[in-house]
């Protein structure tokens, strides 16, 4: 963040952690060495990334290089790693406070790891994000595609079994649970999988598969089978999905209510 704006984020977040590492005498060291000894928000999570992703062939030193030479050379990573922590605290009820997806949601690791993935592989270093998508599917159990495009905003919830593919494109302040794939459906190449708006929700094992679209403000239900497209602001759900009514809220990614009784049975169009 520039000198001359205060990073509101990096702040809380050390306040938060101080007040624990004086509560909790055991993971005072811990503390310190993940936040509070570092001085700006990029500098402490590439430190606590790299040490996760760490291998015998790729140390966590020259790991930790790459994600700071991402971070510092692209601004919309170091705006996404700060709207994905505040989606967090502001959609998951586990979590008040920001140090805590930091030091220990893998959803949010997962995610901050594939942004370094999807930057090396849109500058010429396929080989390394594919390094990357290795690691973040053996440590974290979720498997992103160094091509997919991921917004800001976003939520992995859980985040474990979460499969996206080369060609997916997930909008802005998107809430996907546990289990999820957005796939392809066989061996064609090229454009093959799906696009995610604006503001969807999609629920507990859903798969959506194949080129189609799930419009802003959309509901995915829990194990449904998205085969076809999905109007924008529509609740679908079943095997295979059809539309079972419209969400109570534009967003609804941001209320993270996976039922249908609020949604309107309106479903005209």
């Amino acid at each position: 963040m520039s000198a001359t704006k205060p990073d509101l984020v990096w702040d809380r977040i050390r306040t938060e952690t101080e007040k624990h590492a004086q509560e909790e005498a055991v993971l005072a060291s811990f503390l310190h060495s993940t936040i509070l000894n570092h001085d700006s928000l990029e500098c402490a999570l590439s430190f606590h990334l790299a040490s996760q992703l760490d291998s015998p062939t790729v140390t966590s030193l020259l790991l930790r290089e790459v994600m700071l030479q991402a971070m510092r050379a692209d601004d919309a990573i170091r705006e996404a790693i700060r709207a994905d922590l505040l989606a967090v605290v502001e959609r998951d009820s586990a979590s008040h406070e920001l140090y805590i997806p930091f030091l220990y949601f893998k959803g949010f690791h997962a995610l901050q790891s594939h942004r370094i993935a999807h930057w090396l592989w849109h500058n010429n270093r396929k080989s390394m994000g594919l390094f990357f998508q290795n690691r973040i599917s053996v440590e974290f159990g979720v498997d992103i595609h160094p091509a997919a495009k991921m917004g800001q905003g976003i939520m992995l919830d859980h985040a474990t079994g979460l499969v996206i593919g080369e060609t997916a494109v997930v909008g802005n302040n998107v809430s996907i649970l546990q289990s999820v794939t957005l796939g392809g459906t066989g061996k064609q190449d090229g454009d093959r999988h799906p696009k995610i708006g604006d503001g969807v929700l999609i629920s507990a094992g859903a798969k959506i598969l194949g080129n189609i679209c799930v419009g802003d403000g959309a509901k995915v239900g829990a194990g449904s089978v998205v085969l076809e497209d999905v109007p924008p602001h529509t609740t679908v759900a079943g095997v295979p999905a059809k539309v079972v009514g419209r969400p109570a809220t534009n967003a609804p990614a941001l209320d993270m209510n996976h039922d249908f009784f609020c949604d309107s049975g309106d479903v005209e169009g």
